[in-house]
C-alpha cells in the first residue's frame, strides 16, 4: 500500500494537492490527528475494499496533536508500513499575499499578524521538511501546474530534485522582477528588433532564436551561464533552498531575453530539475 503524508505551510496548496491526488485514485483524508495514523493505516490494510493508495493531510491545524507526528511515523515504520512525505512550501511574501486575498487569518495567529504566524509555522515544520521525500514550492505555480507536478511524481513516477527553478524573461525598461535571486543582462547581444522581418516576432520563434545565437558572443555567454548555473544550483540545494528565481533581461523582454530563457530552461530540465519558464513582458 502506498501511504503518503501531505504536510507543509498553510496556504501553500495542500488542498489543491489533495484534489490532484484524488484524480489519480488516491484515497485522501484531510486534517487527521497524527496519533491516529497507525490505526488508520491498519484499517486500510484490513479493509475489504481494495485501498492501495492513501494520502493523508497532517499539519499545524491539529494544534498540540501535531507534536505526535514523529512518534506516529516511527510506529508506522515499526509496523511495516512504508510511507513518503510530500511537503508543500512557498515564500513568505506569497503566503502572506494569499492569506490577504482570501481574507483569512493564519491558524497560528488568528488575532495577530499573518507574517508572525508564518514565521512560527516554519520553525514548527522545519524537522518534517528535512525528512520530506518530495518538496514542491508553489510560489510560482498555478493550480494547473501543481496538478501536473503531482501527476508527474505520483502517477508517472518521474522524481525530481527538491528545488523549483523559475526562469523569468523581462524587459529592463519595465523593471526587474522583484523576486529574482539571480539577474542576467543580455542587452549586449545583437538585437533582432532592428531586423525588419524579426521585429514583430519573439524569442519563441525559431528564426529569432537562430539570429540571436548565430553570434560568437551569444554562444560564449551561454556556455559561461551554463557553467555558473551548474555550479550554483547544487549549493542552493545544500543550503536548503527550494525556490530559485532566475531573471533574464533585455531591453523590451521580447527577443533576446526570451531566447536565452528558453534555452536555459531546456538545459536545466535535462538534469531532472523542476523548471518553470515565464515570459513576463513578451506581449508588452
Amino acid at each position: 500500500m502506498e501511504f503518503l503524508i501531505i504536510t507543509g505551510m498553510s496556504g501553500a496548496g495542500k488542498s489543491q494537492a489533495v484534489k490532484a491526488l484524488e484524480d489519480i485514485n488516491y484515497y485522501c483524508m484531510d486534517n487527521v490527528p497524527p496519533s491516529l495514523l497507525p490505526e488508520f493505516a491498519n484499517l486500510c490494510r484490513e479493509s475489504k475494499k481494495t485501498i492501495d493508495k492513501v494520502a493523508i493531510v497532517v499539519d499545524i491545524r491539529g494544534g498540540i496533536f501535531f507534536n505526535d507526528l514523529f512518534k506516529s511515523l516511527d510506529l508506522l515504520k515499526s509496523e511495516g508500513f512504508k510511507y513518503e512525505i510530500l511537503f508543500l512550501d512557498a515564500t513568505d511574501d506569497v503566503l502572506t499575499k494569499r492569506f490577504k486575498e482570501l481574507r483569512r487569518p493564519h491558524p497560528l495567529t488568528p488575532d495577530g499578524r499573518v507574517l508572525d504566524g508564518i514565521e512560527t509555522e516554519r520553525l514548527k515544520l522545519n524537522e518534517v521538511k528535512e525528512r520530506a521525500n518530495h518538496i514542491i514550492d508553489t510560489s510560482n505555480l498555478t493550480t494547473a501546474m501543481l496538478k501536473e507536478e503531482i501527476h508527474r511524481i505520483f502517477l508517472e513516477g518521474k522524481e525530481q530534485k527538491k528545488i523549483t527553478i523559475s526562469i523569468i524573461s523581462f524587459g529592463f525598461k519595465l523593471g526587474i522582477p522583484i523576486d529574482s535571486d539571480l539577474v542576467f543582462d543580455v542587452r549586449f547581444l545583437p538585437n533582432p528588433h532592428y531586423i525588419t522581418e524579426l521585429r514583430d516576432k519573439t524569442g519563441n520563434d525559431e528564426d529569432v532564436q537562430k539570429y540571436v545565437m548565430k553570434f560568437p558572443q551569444s554562444n560564449e555567454f551561454f556556455d559561461k551561464l551554463k557553467d555558473m548555473i551548474d555550479f550554483l544550483i547544487p549549493h542552493y540545494i545544500k543550503e536548503g533552498k527550494t525556490q530559485l528565481v532566475i531573471g533574464i533581461g533585455c531591453t523590451g523582454g521580447k527577443h533576446r531575453s526570451v531566447t536565452i530563457a528558453n534555452l536555459l530552461g531546456d538545459y536545466i530540465e535535462r538534469d531532472n530539475y523542476r523548471v518553470i519558464i515565464t515570459h513576463r513582458d513578451i506581449m508588452k
